[in-house]
């Protein structure tokens, strides 16, 4: 800190939870001027999760300060963003892709900013957000103040981080030697079998003094599949991927921070910076990508200072993959052990009673549940699926049946003619043999409702004939010319 209130670069690692945000955070309020209608500090970070959380505490400690802090990202409306920019910030805090938009759109004046901060720049300034990065930084003042965080940078990105940066200080909390991993996180890692790992799961939540849990697959599929299984076991769970909505996101932070549900079940997405209280488990579901991925997984527990639990299961296809990470990481567990449900050192090593079954019992199911934490109005320009497949607009009000107007149905009017002719207008018909005749009138085609037939009217009635019947053959090719030829023999003769 004291080297950031002086106004040098800053590339920062730590490890997770040591409180990078308040290291840039506190400098970055400090430096910049209150009050004006530009931003002057712009912190850039890489998911929306992260861009709420970096607010929230910006916004906390500047409070004093009456600071205005502004998170922009996608999943949200555009108006009130542009809205807040009119009226003036002094911090705008977001990810790369709605920060462009609105500098697209000439609402986003970057020519003010004195302080710009990356953050798990790592993953800002990878090959998928370099692009975006570049030209964001071209928006900037060369005469900045520029600070990168993160708890892992590789050299590759440090060398092309100093292209952004002038006479940068390189600020690491732990020696070189020492692992990126938490030294306060329990480790244990098992080989597993893949449809083994649900029940294995099951098991590993029903352990003694178990809070908040976090469990990491590797794709949003897995992740839905995991989460209804665990949901019909009797769990409070929740997923959180990218396919979701903004506002279906949230909600399941929400209620996992507040304790509605005890475990969230989430792509990488969740793994970078997310700082949740009470998290004491961490399960990688499947075998991360990289020594980094796992890191910043198992850093969402053993945060300042507390201790955690971390849970890795291995799959064979995974095995060669597993060695590279933990030779990276220096870790003891190269070939690690084979494991199944009902394996006792599973029991021993993480303290679950015994007897525990795949299914929570009826009486430890305390938890409200996602279905307690209301849904609010957060502006969603999104769509989202309904459970039969469809979609429907996330901001669209349910009507109810009663609400809507009956249909009317439109009466049909009918004319009746005689060869085209309208009856009613002409009031007379020619028929077959060239004699001209008049219509009957309804009144003397039948007698009135309610009275009695007489004689006279019954003999005058004419007799209704059956309907004629059509019959439709068709004659086979040599019927056909046999009966052409004897009606044309019949012709000769007459």
């Amino acid at each position: 800190m004291p080297i950031a209130l002086g106004g040098q670069d800053i590339i920062g690692q730590a490890r997770t939870g040591t409180g990078k945000t308040l290291a840039f955070g506190i400098p970055l309020l400090q430096r910049i001027t209150h009050g004006g209608k530009a931003p002057q500090g712009l912190v850039v970070v890489p998911t929306r999760e992260l861009a709420i959380q970096v607010h929230d505490d910006l916004v906390l400690a500047g409070g004093k300060l009456g600071t205005r802090v502004l998170s922009v990202y996608g999943g949200r409306a555009y108006e009130p963003q542009i809205e807040a920019l009119r009226d003036g910030v002094d911090v705008v805090v977001g990810t790369p892709g709605r920060m462009l938009d609105l500098i697209k759109q000439r609402h986003l004046d970057l020519s003010q900013v004195a302080v710009l901060v990356l953050d798990e720049a790592d993953r800002m300034l990878d090959l998928g957000f370099l692009p975006d990065i570049e030209r964001i930084v071209a928006k900037v003042p060369e005469r900045r103040q520029t600070m990168l965080f993160s708890a892992t940078m590789p050299g590759e990105i440090m060398g092309l981080s100093r292209r952004y940066l002038t006479r940068p200080t390189n600020v690491r909390a732990e020696a070189h030697a020492e692992s990126e991993a938490q030294p306060k996180v329990v480790q244990h890692v098992w080989q597993a079998h893949q449809m083994d790992k649900p029940e294995m799961v099951a098991r590993i939540l029903q352990a003694e003094g178990r809070g908040l849990t976090m469990v990491f697959c590797q794709t949003k599929r897995t992740c839905d599949r995991l989460a209804a299984d665990l949901a019909e076991r009797g769990f409070a769970v929740a997923a959180v991927h990218g396919d979701l909505g903004q506002g279906q996101r949230e909600r399941a932070l929400r209620a996992f921070r507040h304790g509605k549900i005890d475990v969230l079940i989430a792509t990488d997405v969740a793994a970078r910076g997310l700082d949740i209280d009470d998290v004491t488990h961490v399960i990688n579901y499947e075998c991360p990508e990289d020594d980094k991925a796992h890191v910043h997984r198992i850093g969402r527990t053993g945060r300042a200072g507390q201790e955690g639990i971390a849970v890795t299961l291995v799959d064979w296809s995974d095995l060669q993959r597993w060695k590279l990470i933990n030779k990276a990481l220096g870790l003891d567990f190269a070939d690690p052990q084979e494991t199944y449900s009902t394996s006792e050192h599973l029991y021993e090593a993480l303290n679950i009673p015994k007897g525990v079954k795949g299914t929570l019992p009826k009486e430890q199911r305390e938890r409200e549940g996602l279905a307690a934490e209301e849904l609010e109005d957060i502006g969603e320009t999104g769509r989202i699926r309904t459970p039969k497949g469809r979609s429907r607009d996330s901001e669209r009000p349910s009507r109810d049946d009663s609400e809507r107007p009956a249909r009317r149905r439109r009466e049909r009017t009918r004319t009746r003619t005689r060869r085209g002719v309208p009856v009613a207008e002409t009031g007379a018909f020619e028929n077959g043999a060239g004699e001209t005749g008049t219509s009957e009138t309804s009144a003397t085609r039948a007698p009135a409702a309610g009275d009695a037939p007489t004689a006279d009217s019954a003999q005058s009635a004419p007799a209704k004939s059956a309907p004629r019947k059509r019959t439709r053959t068709r004659r086979r090719p040599a019927e056909g010319a046999a009966a052409a030829a004897q009606e044309g023999t019949a012709s000769e003769n007459t």
